[in-house]
């Protein structure tokens, strides 16, 4: 196997009461791992592909072989989101980012809230399946949508953070009511770690 499914870095129920016990464990077991499994089976056609991470992969899909690229494109975005996923998320999350990261959301959005605001409601409007992102593109933040699990970084930018507003990310405890999920989604966020990803995306 090329790829492994990462542990979740808390228990299932460590984010109650924003993302629900039931929700973390079908959305990591099943679905997360459904994904590498397929895109498992998909490198094991061209095992010459097994050396490359799965950003790699995400990030030059067009020299992927045509027989696979649906499925690396698919599959292999949807093994990188949710491996970023998990780890910007944490038990006692939330408030609001300090240092570089927070200079630049008041540089570039006016404030934290009007982020968050901007956030929530282009994210809300993805219609159908995908995700929300806060993207790093010529030095500048930038809030922007994918459908599926297609990842920025396929267009070259680098996604700082994401929400993944696919139903099974909140279906059983928000059923259609996305905005709330994207409203409680806040309290769990990782400032620690998307401040990681923040100085990567600026060098």
């Amino acid at each position: 196997m090329a790829y492994q499914l990462p542990p979740l870095p808390y228990d299932y129920a460590a984010l109650e009461p924003f993302i629900d016990e039931a929700t973390m464990k079908l959305h990591h077991d099943k679905h997360h791992a459904t994904y590498v499994t397929n895109l498992n089976a998909a490198i094991e056609k061209h095992p010459e592909l097994a050396s490359k991470s799965p950003e790699d992969l995400v990030k030059n899909l067009a020299s992927i072989p045509s027989d696979i690229q649906t499925v690396v494109r698919n599959n292999g975005g949807g093994h990188v989101n949710h491996t970023m996923f998990w780890t910007i998320m944490k038990p006692g999350g939330g408030g609001e980012p300090t240092g570089p990261i927070a200079d630049a959301i008041a540089k570039d959005f006016g404030s934290f809230e009007d982020f968050k605001k901007l956030f929530n409601e282009t994210t809300a409007k993805q219609f159908g399946s995908g995700w929300g992102w806060l993207v790093s593109e010529g030095g500048k933040l930038k809030v922007v949508t994918t459908p599926n699990q297609d990842n920025p970084l396929t267009q070259g930018i680098y996604p700082i953070l994401g929400n993944d507003v696919w139903e099974h990310a909140y279906y059983l405890k928000y059923n259609n009511r996305r905005p709330e999920y994207l409203a409680a989604w806040w309290n769990t966020v990782n400032w620690d770690e998307i401040g990681k990803r923040f100085e990567q995306a600026t060098k």
